[in-house]
């Protein structure tokens, strides 16, 4: 049995559901929430914090300060309290309350951002404002996630050899796309493998990371007001933007099977399960990283009132979270990539963006 003395030092990275009896398509989610932080983002966190300290950019005395939607921000609460640091989280109004609560109750400061951009984000604020911090005191320590060679390197080390030791037929693998430093890991790792693995990475629309119109996105976790730093689109075979209400769709899908999975996971498995629908994927071993777990969504993708004011009375049609109808759907979800042949893994072609309007 494991026994631990500090909170990171535990994570289950050998955890996988077979979603093929709730969708139909054989796909394999790999569960990153189980662990003390309840998502993916303790790994980067972790790999940040310890790389920080080996190049001794972090002393007592520091005060660790980062932008975060959330997940990020607890994983770095958690550390912070361990390890005896200060910690502040800049954040904005569509991040969860209990994520926040979360945050404070470990001991950390969280600072709220309430202006919008006019790109529909607020990421350009909560950057500013670190960056004002740190010139004001050099007490503050910025790991930025979102330009930390760290953050991918955490899943080159990690994720990725975990999905590879389970899975040594892997052919397509889906990865949700944020900061992309899960991406980034994953995909830089599977390139250097033995037998060629399709990356496609999944974005939530109205995100300009992988260029496109911005847009509102009221789920905190993927996608980007900006064009992520650590993303290098080469190692990228495809992506796919999934609409928000296909996301709640999904994780109500979920929960009404018993798994109650945060937005980002629900994200990643809406477009997961449609492009395995468009595709012959029978002979196919795919896996999807599920960064979060649902608990802190209960008072937005789980709460009736908050989607019918953001989406509409009919988001959960009843039908659909029932028998997944919108996967089915003829319009095809947005899309970017370049081809490949699915029976030998040879790229075709160069890189070519493919557009269409997804009906939600």
């Amino acid at each position: 049995m494991p026994v631990i003395s500090v909170p990171y030092a535990f994570n289950e990275d050998e955890l996988y559901v077979d979603l093929r009896s709730i969708f139909g398509h054989s796909l394999f989610l790999k569960c990153e929430g189980f662990n003390f932080a309840g998502s993916i983002k303790l790994k980067a966190a972790t790999e940040m914090v310890e790389a920080a300290e080996r190049d001794g950019v972090l002393t007592p005395e520091s005060i660790l300060v980062e932008s975060s939607s959330g997940n990020l921000g607890v994983a770095l609460s958690m550390i912070a309290a361990s390890k005896g640091y200060r910690f502040l989280c800049v954040t904005d109004s569509r991040g969860n309350l209990s994520t926040r609560m979360m945050m404070e109750a470990l001991g950390s400061e969280v600072h709220m951002i309430a202006g919008q951009e006019a790109n529909g984000g607020f990421l350009g604020a909560r950057i500013a404002y670190v960056r004002a911090l740190c010139a004001s005191d050099d007490r503050y320590v910025w790991l930025s996630q979102y330009t930390n060679p760290s953050n991918w390197k955490a899943h080159y080390r990690t994720t990725a050899p975990e999905i590879a030791r389970q899975f040594p037929g892997l052919d397509v693998l889906f990865v949700g796309a944020g900061t992309t430093g899960t991406l980034m890991g994953c995909a830089r790792y599977f390139r250097e493998w033995h037998r060629p693995v399709r990356i496609v990475a999944v974005d939530s629309v109205g995100s300009v990371s992988f260029g496109g119109p911005p847009g509102r996105r009221m789920i905190p976790g993927l996608g980007m007001s900006m064009r992520p730093p650590l993303l290098d689109e080469s190692y990228v075979d495809e992506v796919i933007r999934v609409e928000e209400a296909d996301t709640i769709r999904t994780c109500h899908r979920l929960a009404r099977r018993g798994f109650l999975f945060g937005g980002s996971t629900g994200t990643v498995v809406s477009g997961a399960t449609d492009w395995l629908a468009e595709h012959d994927a029978r002979e196919l071993t795919a896996v999807a990283v599920g960064p979060d777990l649902g608990e802190r969504y209960l008072d937005t993708i789980y709460q009736t009132n908050w989607l019918k004011d953001l989406y509409g009375e009919d988001v959960l049609d009843s039908d659909d979270v029932a028998a997944g109808s919108w996967a089915s759907s003829p319009a095809p979800p947005t899309r970017w990539g370049r081809s490949l042949d699915l029976q030998t893994g040879d790229h075709h072609g160069s890189q070519h963006h493919q557009f269409h309007d997804r009906k939600t």
